[in-house]
């Protein structure tokens, strides 16, 4: 499956840009079929610059490249939507996309980078690599701590703390979950699956 190139009179054909965590819409970018085969092939995005009129890297001189993770085609061929990690500022301007839109959608994706970079890193100064230096049994009594903690403080009037808490026991059990090379997907997709068995 590939574009229809043809169907324009210079042969380039609309790619949108979409954050594949955020979903946020980075930006619009135009290929030809040799900037298509050139991102089939490789991790990185290529375009074909209009202004340039030659094939264009994104990130090539920023270093702010789009790593590509999935490739979809409308249903007449003839737009190509793709779904990317940016590797900074998207847009010349210093934006997080084109739009001048923030792209920090979902927070949580970010914190479970960091909490896999400090888990490779294991650095003794971060606090979260500390507990993974401890072990699966002292996070996961961690996470018990958490979770009675977080009990204790749904009995209280304090929707301060109770939330504090809430965060403390969500944090630590993304932990456990990366300690076992497990990710918050891997049980929304289980919680989609019983959903779907439901209906």
């Amino acid at each position: 499956m590939k574009p229809n190139f043809t169907k324009y009179p210079d042969g380039l054909v609309p790619v949108i840009i979409q954050d594949a965590n955020t979903r946020a819409v980075l930006m619009l970018g135009y290929m030809n079929d040799v900037a298509w085969e050139k991102t089939q092939n490789e991790d990185v995005i290529t375009f074909y610059s209009r202004s340039k009129q030659r094939l264009w890297t994104k990130g090539e001189t920023s270093g702010n490249y789009l790593i590509k993770k999935q490739i979809l085609l409308d249903c007449d061929h003839d737009c190509i939507l793709i779904l990317a990690e940016p590797q900074g500022a998207v847009c010349h301007t210093g934006s997080d996309t084109c739009f001048g839109e923030s792209n920090c959608g979902n927070f949580l994706k970010q914190l479970e980078k960091i909490i896999e970079d400090r888990k490779l890193q294991r650095d003794s100064n971060s606090y979260t690599a500390t507990l993974y230096a401890k072990g699966t049994s002292k996070i996961a009594q961690k996470v018990g701590e958490e979770a009675v903690e977080l009990i204790i403080e749904a009995m209280q009037s304090n929707d301060e703390q109770f939330l504090n808490e809430a965060a403390d026991l969500l944090f630590h059990y993304l932990v456990l979950l990366h300690q076992r090379n497990k990710n918050l997907e891997d049980v929304i997709k289980i919680l989609h699956y019983r959903h779907s068995k439901t209906k």
